[in-house]
């Protein structure tokens, strides 16, 4: 999110090249989660991506082996997935920096208030609703991450990358322990609905206000 709205700040700038950021931005998103982990298994390869490349240049000593590392692989996890949703966060971002009203915007600016402070104290205040669509979002795919997992770390090694979606999967179709599978799913579950139900309920209290 804090990537996503960052990007979004420097388009509202009317950059030149506004449009091609902005495509290279999202295209990550039209891609699968397969592709996603897929890519990025090969680019953290030590083997053959970025460790082996930096070393071709001759840095001998140059280490990169997270996709290896039970203590750094989920962060493997956590840089394929940003690099894939910030994109769609800085859409949703830079659609609601242009949806403030500039009025606003331009009597602070009369004002003497730095730009710094306007965004501060006026137009992010005034993004809560999509921040909070933005959470929503990222929280489901958060918890779906199944495909991305499986296609970057596999889980592993050893359990180092292993999540609720992928616990389900192992117990349900290869040790066959649907009790163990089950109980993963219900807490899923329970997590979309902790996350989900206080949000509907805030968008049905609002509308019949």
């Amino acid at each position: 999110m804090i990537l996503g709205l960052l990007l979004a700040i420097l388009l509202d700038q009317n950059i030149r090249t506004e449009g091609a950021i902005r495509t290279i931005y999202l295209y990550p998103m039209a891609l699968s989660m397969i592709v996603t982990g897929t890519a990025w298994k090969w680019i953290l390869n030590p083997g053959l991506g970025l460790e082996a490349t930096v070393r071709g240049w001759g840095f001998e000593n140059f280490t990169f082996d997270w996709l290896v590392n039970p203590d750094m692989a989920i962060y493997t996890v956590v840089i394929a997935a940003i690099w894939q949703s910030s994109g769609f966060v800085m859409a949703l971002f830079l659609a609601g920096l242009r949806s403030v009203d500039q009025e606003i915007i331009k009597a602070a600016q009369v004002d003497g208030i730095p730009t710094w402070r306007v965004y501060t104290a006026i137009i992010i205040p005034a993004m809560a609703p999509i921040f909070l669509s933005a959470f929503i979002v990222l929280s489901h795919l958060a918890i779906k991450s199944f495909d991305l997992v499986i296609a970057l770390t596999g889980g592993g090694p050893g359990y180092a990358t292993d999540l609720p979606a992928t616990y389900m999967y192992t117990m349900a179709f290869s040790r066959g322990d649907i009790g163990q599978a089950a109980s993963s799913a219900m807490i899923m579950m329970a997590v979309v609905f902790t996350i989900v139900v206080p949000y509907l309920y805030s968008e049905l209290r609002t509308k019949d206000d």
